[in-house]
């Protein structure tokens, strides 16, 4: 066994990471822990067995999916590494996902022993301001790499807590929480993804919440495909970080209202 391991978020950084020559085990994380249920102990049978039958019935998975694609990966964790390496995005979808891989670290480790450091790419100008990690090539994985951040005990303090707060939907305390915590140190993105996340759980007098009433704006303004919606959503919507199918989630929402027709 190596004495390093990669964190992916997303199957989409696998080629450019896989075009360096950094050493190391990787593990694909595959989930998407910004939508659908959630249980304080994550390390529970049926935290995962509520997940699987979630993504199962919500994007129509073929059986065995998530056992194959989710759970074994998972098990990666339960070897024992010297450094960890956590290649995560700025927006709620991969914060929130890196919020879960922290909680089950801590419950999985001694999180003294192994050397936990973050890397993300958001807004780098050296990169023509590509967005994702999907976008960039071996040698810009490997800049990045160089400019990591190890995370220290306050800023691992910092991800549980916002766990905590995340799961048992707990927005009064979640606002209260980060308009009380000024200092972020190598976890920085975790404030705004986490306002965008009480942002989207707004609801407008028409019973809407900001993503559906966003969506609708989107449909009404002329883009009636969802390949159209999509990319209207993803240019001015980035900081939530969603997928057309987490999008189709929504989408079906407004359908069922009657408000649009795609």
């Amino acid at each position: 066994m190596n004495s390093i391991l990669h964190i992916l978020n997303g199957d989409a950084a696998l080629d450019g990471f896989d075009q360096t020559g950094l050493d190391g085990d990787v593990m694909v994380w595959r989930e998407v822990f910004s939508e659908g249920p959630l249980q304080e102990n994550i390390l529970s049978g049926s935290f995962w067995s509520a997940r699987r039958d979630w993504i199962n019935k919500t994007f129509n998975a073929p059986e065995g999916d998530y056992q194959h694609k989710v759970l074994d990966e998972l098990g990666k964790l339960n070897s024992q590494y010297k450094e960890i390496n956590l290649w995560f995005e700025f927006d709620l979808h991969c914060q929130i996902n890196l919020l879960g891989v922290l909680e089950m670290l801590s419950l999985k480790t001694d999180m003294s022993a192994p050397a936990i450091y973050l890397i993300c790419l958001a807004d780098c100008i050296q990169f023509d301001n590509k967005k994702g990690l999907g976008e960039l090539n071996g040698e810009q994985f490997e800049e990045l790499y160089d400019a990591r951040e190890r995370l220290n005990e306050w800023e691992l303090g910092l991800a549980f807590d916002a766990w905590r707060l995340y799961v048992n939907n707990d927005l009064e305390g979640l606002e209260k929480w980060l308009d009380e915590n000024t200092f972020w140190g190598g976890v920085p993105l975790l404030k705004s993804a986490l306002k965008a996340h009480l942002k989207r759980m707004q609801t407008n007098a028409d019973g809407l919440t900001y993503i559906e009433q966003r969506l609708l704006d989107i449909y009404n303004n002329g883009a009636k495909t969802k390949i159209e919606i999509y990319h209207a959503f993803w240019k001015s919507e980035s900081i939530f970080g969603m997928g057309d199918s987490e999008i189709d989630i929504y989408l079906n929402k407004l359908k069922e209202k009657g408000l649009i027709e795609v």
